[in-house]
């Protein structure tokens, strides 16, 4: 009989520590998880899946107007924020179900509690007040919303945690940050009818994909009336009274807004967890640093997910926490694959993006040819939509292998999860001309496109 109580203790039931926890139950480790919130972790709870909800509700905005050019006539529309929140949590209720029955069908003991590390195989449950003690613990408690507290007035702004919950839908609302999270939530609002500011301290947004994405991307968010302020930070936020905050940006200009919304990053949520009591090694941010195998400097004590700030998406975290669960526990070392990570940022319209941007590509090959298209899609010729859509593929020249796929546009996610198994696979620029074009549509673009593009010198 083993001297622990659990052979694994999961600290964080989010999207890795929940495919860890079954896949070792599944393979008879006694399991133990404690989440202190929900189960189901940022993605399912505050995350992914309710930003995705608020992203179809705000997208019916815009296709109220552009139905008219097909002949639709709408009177009286209304929208209700309270009935959308309402449906929203609903779901989220609803999939926390489904996780909490997943975990138990494998066998796995929850803990609705804060757990915290108090030696190499000890955990001690605050709700309890009792120890527990496992051979293995898995620290997957994901990520938290970072607000820059050198501001003054930064506690008056929400960040994406209190946004899922607000009870009134703003006005006016101003965004800090420029990365997925400020992108999303900037789109959302102004779709919802909100007037929108966005400020963001970097020469241009989504800074971390392919330029000619940024470039569209902004374009976009500017045709559909939404404020975009580059190279500029908050200074200050000021509470001016009747529900309004003045935020003074460092360009010596100010916005008065009904809400400011804080998106300028995420930290690994390791604050208070104890590590340090089991020699847990953390680097910056306070990531746990981990191995090939995920396991930290502590030989029983492993980490997956947000918390060891890799790659920080859902998919991949349960990538990681399933790669941990045959290593641990089925005898199967594995390793995650971080190549060819397909990604996608929920914008109006939408990016899809996988593989090596151009200056990446630039910077590894030799010699590298760009294939790109911009143009009006069919939808909108009777829609009387301005919006357009860009493509663009990065081929290595040498070996005529397509490198990376970017695109902008409507379908642009759904169509990048297919593209990613061709990049992946390392399929070249000669199979996409072979393949044969699906008609009308605009991802036969990806297939037709064979003039290689010249920037104007």
């Amino acid at each position: 009989m083993s001297k622990y109580d659990y052979d694994l203790f999961t600290i964080g039931a989010g999207s890795g520590g929940v495919r860890a926890s079954r896949m070792a139950a599944s393979y008879g480790a006694r399991v133990g998880v404690a989440e202190e919130y929900r189960v189901g972790g940022t993605c399912v709870i505050r995350g992914c899946v309710p930003k995705k909800l608020f992203v179809y509700a705000s997208e019916f905005g815009h296709a109220f107007e552009d139905a008219k050019g097909f002949g639709w006539s709408a009177k009286e529309v209304n929208f209700s924020w309270k009935s959308l929140i309402e449906n929203k949590d609903n779901e989220i209720d609803r999939l926390n179900g489904i996780y909490i029955r997943n975990l138990k069908n494998a066998g796995a003991d929850i803990f609705q509690s804060r757990a915290t590390v108090k030696d190499e195989h000890t955990i001690h449950l605050e709700a309890e007040d009792r120890d527990v003690t496992a051979e293995k613990i898995l620290i997957a408690t994901g990520g938290a919303p970072w607000v820059d507290e050198t501001v003054p007035g930064h506690e008056l702004g929400v960040t994406s945690n209190e946004a899922f919950h607000l009870e009134e839908l703003p006005k006016h609302v101003v965004v800090a940050g420029g990365g997925y999270i400020a992108i999303e939530f900037a789109c959302i609002f102004r779709g919802l009818g909100c007037e929108v500011c966005l400020v963001y301290r970097g020469e241009d947004i989504l800074r971390y994909f392919d330029t000619d994405i940024s470039v569209q991307v902004h374009s976009e968010m500017t045709r559909h009336g939404i404020r975009v302020i580059t190279q500029s930070l908050f200074t200050e936020i000021e509470d001016i009274g009747g529900g309004q905050k003045r935020v003074q940006l460092s360009n010596g200009t100010h916005i008065d807004t009904d809400m400011v919304f804080w998106a300028v990053g995420r930290k690994p949520a390791t604050k208070g967890l104890g590590l340090e009591n089991a020699g847990v090694e953390l680097g910056k941010g306070g990531a746990v640093k981990v191995d090939d195998y995920s396991k930290s400097s502590v030989d029983s004590i492993y980490a997956v997910g947000d918390v060891t700030d890799r790659v920080n998406l859902t998919p991949v975290a349960i990538r990681e926490g399933a790669a941990f669960a045959e290593t641990c526990f089925n005898n199967n070392p594995t390793k995650t694959d971080y190549t060819f990570i397909p990604k996608a940022v929920f914008s109006q319209p939408p990016v899809g993006s996988v593989g090596y941007a151009e200056h990446e590509a630039r910077h590894e090959f030799k010699n590298v040819d760009i294939y790109k298209t911009n143009f009006r899609p069919m939808k909108h010729t009777l829609s009387g939509s301005d919006e357009r859509m860009l493509m663009k593929l990065v081929v290595d020249a040498d070996s005529d292998r397509v490198l990376g796929c970017h695109i902008v546009g409507e379908g642009a996610a759904e169509m990048i999860q297919c593209l990613a198994i061709a990049v992946k696979a390392g399929l070249k620029k000669k199979d996409f001309d072979d393949t044969v074009a699906l008609h009308p549509t605009a991802a036969e673009e990806l297939v037709t496109m064979r003039e290689k593009y010249k920037p104007n010198l």
